[in-house]
């Protein structure tokens, strides 16, 4: 039997809308994560982006379990000396809803190029409005 590795122009793409609202922001992460990597779909390879465009609309509504509200923080060092930066999670769901989702998608996939390349089919925004609807995304619901 032959492996059947996929070539860029066999791969079919294409554009889903997940609506955040009142979902488990780990259980929202994990889905979006196997999405854009293209885990499921029959011709997933590993090494090369079978993965679709994923819309994520009302960020600001994940919901998060336990005492996370109160004690997750998100850090980041700038290299420097004291540069350690903490922000709470609620400071960060009041200023920017968005890079919640997004920190957590990131954290699923690959940590190389072909990992850049496929986080940069993820588009969330933290209303109800997006730009995209030209390309007619499918709604998926996460119950």
């Amino acid at each position: 039997m032959k492996t059947l590795i996929p070539k860029a122009d066999q791969i079919d793409r294409k554009w889903y809308l997940i609506d955040a609202n009142d979902v488990v922001l780990g259980r929202l992460s994990t889905e979006v994560a196997s999405i854009l990597r293209g885990k499921k779909k029959p011709y997933f390879a590993p090494n090369v982006d079978t993965g679709d465009f994923v819309v994520v609309i009302n960020a600001e509504k994940v919901r998060v379990t336990g005492n996370k509200e109160l004690q997750k923080v998100y850090q980041r060092y700038s290299g420097y000396n004291s540069g350690l930066k903490t922000i709470s999670y609620r400071r960060m769901i009041s200023e920017k809803p968005e890079e919640i989702i997004l920190h957590a998608v990131k954290g699923m996939l690959p940590k190389n190029i072909l990992g850049r390349q496929i986080f940069r089919k993820l588009h969330v925004y933290a209303g109800e409005n997006h730009p995209h609807t030209a390309q007619k995304p499918m709604k998926i619901s996460l119950s």
